[in-house]
């Protein structure tokens, strides 16, 4: 199990909340979280470096795109929520499509906004973990602190 944090420690080591995780693969790929104190979509494009940070293309999110991932993502972690509880199985995903009408269009208004543009930034995310579950509706069970790429 990975060290935890408190939010105190957390906010005044400069790590930032993270919103939404939408791809994990060894780690978290592509996501929404704060940096600098604003919401920016983070992608990880591929990258995977073991236990060191991962490097990620940013950038800032709209207001509407916040809302809609923000939406999208509570959808999900009351779905993860029944799922753990063992009231639905995984073919339930609303991923899967067609199973929740509002995830759909959701998912439709925010393909423009998840793929990064040409000025995006090149940041390195270290992760910090805080107690809890690992997906809340508010957000996940661990933050970030950004840096520039070397």
């Amino acid at each position: 199990m990975a060290e935890t944090w408190d939010e105190a420690q957390l906010i005044a080591d400069g790590f930032e909340c993270v919103y939404a995780e939408l791809e994990w693969y060894d780690g978290p790929r592509v996501g929404l979280a704060d940096i600098g104190g604003k919401p920016h979509c983070f992608d990880g494009y591929g990258q995977y470096l073991g236990d060191e940070a991962d490097e990620y293309r940013v950038w800032p999110a709209s207001e509407a795109a916040v809302q809609w991932v923000r939406e999208q993502w509570a959808i999900f972690a009351r779905w993860n929520q029944r799922r753990e509880a063992g009231t639905v199985t995984l073919e339930s995903h609303p991923s899967h499509g067609g199973i929740d009408a509002r995830y759909d269009e959701l998912t439709l208004l925010l393909t423009p906004h998840r793929q990064p543009p040409d000025d995006s930034r090149r940041l390195v995310g270290e992760r910090r973990f805080t107690a809890g579950a690992r997906y809340q509706v508010e957000g996940l069970d661990y933050w970030f602190r950004w840096r520039p790429t070397r």
